[in-house]
């Protein structure tokens, strides 16, 4: 039986990751070890110099002092170590090409991948003006989880997976294969004294045809290979669409 550690960098007690433990019901027994509140943003940080508490939620958790790559090793070492996959997640608000750099969702799932685990990231993207609807985002997680994990996996890749933030009751969304899109992030600050606070736009960030963002914010859900040894496998199925539908 399949053996996943949930985790995510809103912290354990976060809606996006109760959304994901539904989601994975039933396709293997779960265990959360996550954050005891949140790291958005903080990357790949680990705790090397100093203690990380543990304590067990009211149902069982293991509630981490530390960041999700630490959760992740905390989870290979100590806590889980007959884990066979780390599911991340779901993130409240997108991953999409260069967030991968600096996202904590995408590094627990990283980690483990180092160890020789292998691990998905899921994220939703949140358009403005539109409520989160969980329980939509969880039977689409659900839906690329049983595709994803039908599927040989090669040490040293991981899946990142981002779902769009549709108009309320629509069709289900097509799942596209597709590459990182490498465009910078909006960079804008307000300056007051000494001072600056970011004011990028996410929602208008560049895009590039056929890639996650163009994918994702077109209103499907962008699942792409990443690697170890080179951050995206460009051949990893570029335009390759389920559901019907056209990568544009």
């Amino acid at each position: 039986m399949l053996k996943f550690v949930l985790t995510n960098d809103d912290g354990w007690d976060a809606p996006g990751l109760v959304a994901l433990y539904e989601a994975a019901q039933g396709l293997g027994s779960c265990r959360v070890v996550a954050p005891s509140g949140p790291y958005s943003g903080c990357g790949h940080r680990v705790t090397t110099h100093e203690p990380i508490a543990v304590r067990v939620g009211p149902e069982g958790q293991q509630i981490v002092d530390g960041t999700p790559a630490d959760c992740a090793r905390l989870a290979l070492h100590h806590l889980v170590p007959d884990v066979t996959w780390f599911l991340s997640g779901i993130n409240a608000g997108g991953n999409l090409g260069t967030d991968v750099y600096h996202s904590g969702t995408v590094a627990a799932v990283r980690e483990g991948v180092i160890n020789g685990v292998p691990g998905i990231a899921f994220s939703q993207y949140i358009a403005r003006g539109r409520p989160l609807d969980w329980p939509r985002a969880s039977r689409w997680a659900g839906q690329v989880l049983q595709r994803l994990l039908k599927m040989p996996w090669e040490p040293g890749t991981f899946w990142n997976v981002n779902l769009p933030h549709a108009e309320p009751g629509g069709p289900d969304p097509a799942i596209v294969f597709c590459p990182l899109d490498p465009s910078p992030l909006p960079l804008r600050y307000q300056v007051a004294g000494e001072g600056s606070t970011y004011s990028g736009d996410y929602q208008t960030r560049a895009r590039q045809p056929f890639r996650d963002v163009d994918v994702c914010f077109g209103g499907r859900i962008s699942v792409t290979l990443l690697r170890l040894d080179g951050l995206t496998d460009k051949e990893s199925g570029h335009g390759l669409v389920f559901d019907g539908g056209e990568a544009s």
